[in-house]
């Protein structure tokens, strides 16, 4: 064999070792970061939300936290014989937590294209879109979303939010001021610094019924938005599990009992700060 040869021959053996080594590697990384063995192995289901989502995780005057999201994954937690850690989370760091294994899977988020690019989305849990909070001054001539696209009105939101996607899409002509929460947000509105504010729709039901004299809610939806679970990108045994609990409890009316608690009754507005 020429010098030339072997060389060519060395080469190769070490770029298939190399390869070798990179599956293994590869598949290594894979195992660590399944889910589903890490919360058999540590006995405990860390989810992210961040609180103050009305009524999906909220904090309690007594500082737990509570919501239609808290209750389903603690209903989670007990079926799969583990322990529920919440992880509150600012929410323009949430995705990131998620990538660093801070928690198992993020709550209360917007399924969109440009998401999903970067985490995996279970079946969504609900589906929902953006409504209007205005102004009272506005009654007669704020009557949807086509009449606040104008350069004349400001409309305040929660940046990193479906919400702020959906104002910047479709409130285009007006000016659009993003806020680090939606509680600062809608604030504006009541303080006379914006005319509309832009949310999800429970949130602004919820809002718009405490605060009847204050604000004005345009309450049919201009955008469809499905909420689902995300987790890290290719979790596939996780997603598997949170797929078929979303079906066992929409069949045994676990669901439908959690969703009438927090959607159909307004009982436990007087327990959260």
């Amino acid at each position: 064999m020429t010098s030339k040869k072997i060389t060519t021959a060395i080469r190769r053996t070490f770029i298939g070792a190399a390869l070798i080594a990179s599956a293994a590697t590869s598949v290594s990384a894979s195992a660590e970061s399944n889910t589903v063995d890490q919360i058999l192995k540590s006995g405990e289901l860390r989810l992210c939300f961040e609180a103050g989502y009305i009524p999906f995780e909220m904090t309690a005057k007594n500082g737990q936290y509570v919501g239609f999201d808290i209750d389903v994954a603690k209903h989670l937690a007990r079926s799969l014989g583990v322990k529920f850690v919440p992880v509150n989370t600012a929410w323009d760091g949430i995705v990131p937590a998620l990538k660093t294994n801070k928690c198992d899977f993020i709550a209360g988020m917007t399924v969109t294209p440009e998401r999903n690019l970067s985490v995996l989305f279970a079946d969504d849990y609900l589906k929902m879109g953006q409504t209007i909070l205005i102004s009272p001054k506005l009654k007669d001539k704020i009557h949807s979303y086509r009449d606040l696209n104008n350069k004349n009105y400001t409309v305040a939101t929660q940046m990193g939010t479906s919400s702020a996607i959906g104002a910047e899409k479709y409130l285009f002509n007006a000016r659009v001021d993003l806020y680090d929460t939606s509680a600062d947000a809608v604030l504006q509105v009541m303080n006379g610094k914006a005319d509309a504010f832009v949310y999800d729709l429970p949130y602004n039901a919820m809002y718009a019924a405490q605060h009847k004299d204050q604000v004005i809610h345009l309450d049919k939806p201009f955008t469809f938005e499905p909420m689902g679970w995300a987790i890290r990108r290719g979790d596939h045994d996780f997603l598997n599990l949170l797929n078929n609990y979303m079906k066992q409890i929409r069949g045994d009316g676990t669901y439908d009992r959690i969703y009438a608690k927090w959607f159909k009754s307004d009982k436990w507005l007087s327990k959260v700060q």
